[in-house]
This record gives structure tokens, C-alpha cells and sequence, in this order.
């Protein structure tokens, strides 16, 4: 498999690009008014979410299940006997279906080794072969969806200080009630908040009309990478490399231009493979992947291109505004956006007219957030945070690994070729499949979801 990682700091290259305008910075004024109205509003006022509790002994495929009828962004998994004053001890959404499907796939390519090491996986893959893994293996399997509690009567400094993390929502507590819970606030939800905010307030309107390459961005100044894959790597080459990098998407790129065509997502892979009827699906290349990835159908001209299907466009230029980005992010409902460099001298319009370019960087919601966390004045923000212990551990244990097989290829004269943690069947192997070792799950599961029309 073949993967960019575009590596370069944003900030640093923009910094010294001919689109770098002057910068408007708030007054202490400004952020005082700021700072005191975002104390006032209440978490719970933003709540855009319903919880959905599942029991903890819930198999993977019914919770899966769950998830795409009931349409929300995951579940909450709840203990079945519980003396604690917290009902719930995880989560479970798509970027756990993504580990978990990458999982099932490859499970047959990891060595005797890395199980006895790891010892969550190996439950998992021991339940899947005995025909029914519990959701509360697989909660958290993606290391990007922790549990995060707020009482009620938290605020939005409260919120950013949690987002600016990495973290993508938490959960809404009654003050009065430990064992009540109000519902969900997601980062999209705060980030829709403050495009809100910015249209009643002059200033922050202003500071709002900033372009990118004019405002620090954390997390790129940290050798922030873009993940991405071309339009001809398969599916499973996809999942796998989100769940080995740590991220919720990654970029599709041109295998002839190196331009950006569009995207996946981990919500992509768990509303469109899990209820496909094929067993290839995960063989597919990635360009035809991407049709089959449905978006509403309402015509948004921020979020879509003219044309009769509507796809997301996914990137934004290093002059779009810190406003038209924020806007483009809730118009495509996605975690973040791809930045392209054009060959332009002067400063465009700042709508983009198709997803063309190479790709220079990127910015997240997470990113935007820190941003705001910062004038706040917010201590310790750190928006990598989550993606590098991620890819820290992936490392890790890809590390040892390799140093397991080495040892095996040594005393042994059968060797497996490739990664030995997660690498793909030649062809790739569904979790359904009798080759599988995980024969009952997924084939229950697609025959109850094959006939529905899944959109994202």
C-alpha cells in the first residue's frame, strides 16, 4: 500500500507565502466581552444529540445496527450491573466500527505474539470466532472516542477546554441527578455555536475575517502530517491506514496529478460497508468507493458542486478566511478540511471552484476550537494530543511486531509477507467469510442491512 504524509508545518510555509494579509487582533476589550459571554452559556443549551444507551453485553453487530438506524454520531454503552454513580463506561462509534472492521479483516495475519501482548485484541478476536463479540470490547477500540462527562451547568469555556484536546463530544450530566443525562454536545455543535456568535458580534466578526495564513494554528505547527492515499488503493487499504494514523479521514489523491479528488471518512466506511452485500467491497478501489458515498440531497453551493449527484468538496485555499472555512466544515459535515495551493498570484475568490490542487495542510474543527481555546486563554492545549498518542502506540506496537516476525521468519521457513498487525487478505477477506474465522457476525448483520438504503 502506498500513502502520502504530507508533513510539511502550515504555518511555516504559509507564513512566507504572497497571500499573507495582515492580521486583526482583538483588543483586551474584545476578548474581556468575549470570554464573559461565553462563561454565560450553558452546555446543555448546545446539546444536539440524544443519548443512546446500549448494554454492555450487546454484540458488535447489533450495536452497529443501532447506530445507522437511529442515525446519531454513536451509542453509550452501559454497564449492566453497575454500583457506580456512572452509569455509562464507554462509547462506541464509527471510528470503532473502522478499527473493528479492519480488525476482523486482517485478524488472520496477527501472530500468536502480538495477541498474548494484547490482550483486549485477543478477547476480540476470540469472541468473534466463537461468534459474538460484546460492544464494550470494541468501545474506544479507535483510541479517538473517550468518555467525557460535563454537568449541565458547564460552559462553553468548559467545552473548549475539553475540544481542544481532541476529544469530539461529551456527555451532558443533570446537576441534580448523577444518574441523569441531558444528551450530547459535539465539537461541530460549539463550532456552529461560535459561526453563530461571530454574525452578532461585530469583532469577533472581524477577527473571524482573518485568512488562514495569517492565524497560528496549533496543531500544525507540530508537524501535523496529511494522511493520504490514491484513488486506485482499495477500501481496506483506507480503513486500515486511518486506523493506523490515528485519523477520522483521509485524503483521495489523483494517482497521475497528485490533486485532491475528495475524501473518506470513518463514517463513510461504517455507513457504506457495513450494510454493503459484497463480500469485495473491501477490494474496491478507492474512486469507486467515493461514488457510492451519498450526500443530501438539498444543493448547498459552500458544501457541494453543481451536478446531479452532490459530493463534498473538501478543501479550502490558504487565503479562505477563518469564516469561510468554519462555514465550509458545517456545509460538509465534516472533521476537517484539506487545504490546496493553486497557481494564482493574487488573491482569489475565496469559494472554491472545485477540489483541485495540491495538497499543503490541513485544518480541523479541533484546530479552529484551539484557536478560540487560546484567546480564551485557556492553559495546556494541546490539539494533537489524542492523534499522536495514537500514533505513538500504533508504532509501537507495529515495532514489536516486526521484531516477533523477524524471529518467526528465522526459525521458520512459512513466513507472513507484509505488516504483521494489520495486513490486508489478498483479496481482502470479509468479516463473513467462512476464511474469515469470524463466520456468524457480519453475515447476520448485512442480511438485516443489505436492503436498506444507507445515504451519509
Amino acid at each position: 500500500m502506498s500513502y502520502n504524509r504530507l508533513s510539511q508545518s502550515l504555518s511555516s510555509s504559509w507564513l512566507s507565502d504572497s497571500y499573507l494579509l495582515s492580521s486583526f487582533h482583538p483588543s483586551d476589550t474584545d476578548s474581556s466581552q468575549w470570554l464573559k459571554h461565553w462563561e454565560s452559556v450553558l452546555a446543555k443549551d448546545l446539546i444536539d444529540s440524544r443519548i443512546v444507551p446500549v448494554d454492555e453485553e450487546t454484540s458488535v453487530e447489533e450495536a452497529c445496527d443501532i447506530l445507522l438506524k437511529e442515525d446519531i454520531p454513536c451509542l453509550a454503552v452501559k454497564a449492566t450491573c453497575s454500583t457506580s454513580t456512572k452509569p455509562f463506561i464507554g462509547l462506541f462509534d464509527f471510528s470503532d466500527v473502522n478499527a473493528f472492521l479492519t480488525l476482523a479483516a486482517t485478524r488472520h495475519t496477527l501472530l500468536p505474539e502480538y495477541l498474548r501482548e494484547n490482550t483486549r485484541i485477543n478477547q476480540i478476536v476470540s469472541a468473534a470466532i466463537a461468534g459474538r463479540v460484546p460492544v464494550q470490547l470494541v468501545s474506544n477500540l479507535s483510541e479517538k472516542n473517550p468518555l467525557e462527562i460535563l454537568p449541565e451547568d458547564a460552559s462553553i469555556l468548559d467545552l473548549l477546554k475539553v475540544f481542544s484536546l481532541g476529544t469530539h463530544r461529551v456527555l451532558v450530566r443533570s446537576c441534580t441527578n448523577e444518574q441523569e443525562y441531558l444528551g450530547m454536545v459535539s465539537d461541530g455543535r460549539l463550532l456552529s455555536w461560535f459561526a453563530s456568535y461571530a454574525k452578532e458580534t461585530p469583532a469577533f466578526k472581524k477577527y473571524s475575517s482573518n485568512t488562514l495564513n495569517s492565524l497560528y494554528l496549533p496543531s500544525l505547527n507540530l508537524n501535523s502530517a496529511v494522511v493520504s492515499s490514491t484513488s486506485n488503493e482499495t477500501v481496506l487499504d483506507a480503513m486500515k491506514l486511518m486506523s493506523e494514523e490515528g485519523v477520522s479521514s483521509i485524503a483521495i489523491l489523483d494517482e497521475e496529478t497528485g490533486n485532491l479528488l475528495s475524501a473518506v471518512s470513518v463514517t463513510d466506511i461504517g455507513r457504506v460497508v457495513v450494510p454493503y452485500q459484497s463480500n469485495h467491497i473491501l477490494s474496491a478501489p478507492l474512486h469507486k468507493f467515493v461514488s457510492l458515498i451519498k450526500v443530501n440531497d438539498d444543493p448547498d453551493p459552500d458544501g457541494s458542486m453543481d451536478g446531479i449527484d452532490k459530493y463534498p468538496v473538501y478543501s479550502v485555499y490558504p487565503y479562505s478566511t477563518l469564516s469561510y472555512t468554519i462555514e465550509k466544515l458545517l456545509a460538509t459535515n465534516a472533521h476537517r478540511v484539506f487545504v490546496t495551493q493553486d497557481s494564482v498570484s493574487v488573491v482569489a475568490p475565496l469559494v472554491n471552484p472545485a477540489p483541485l490542487g495540491k495538497i499543503c495542510g490541513i485544518v480541523s474543527i479541533v484546530d479552529i476550537l484551539s484557536l478560540f481555546a487560546r484567546l480564551a486563554k485557556i492553559p495546556n492545549i494541546d490539539p494533537t494530543m489524542m492523534q499522536r498518542h495514537r500514533r505513538a502506540s500504533s508504532a509501537s506496537s507495529s515495532s514489536r511486531s516486526e521484531r516477533d516476525l523477524f524471529r518467526s521468519r528465522s526459525n521458520s521457513r512459512t513466513a507472513i509477507r507484509g505488516s504483521p498487525i494489520l495486513v490486508a487478505a489478498s483479496p481482502p477477506v470479509m468479516i463473513g467469510s467462512p476464511d474469515s474465522g469470524i463466520s456468524n457476525m457480519d453475515l447476520h448483520m448485512r442480511e438485516r442491512l443489505q436492503r436498506r438504503d444507507i445515504s451519509s
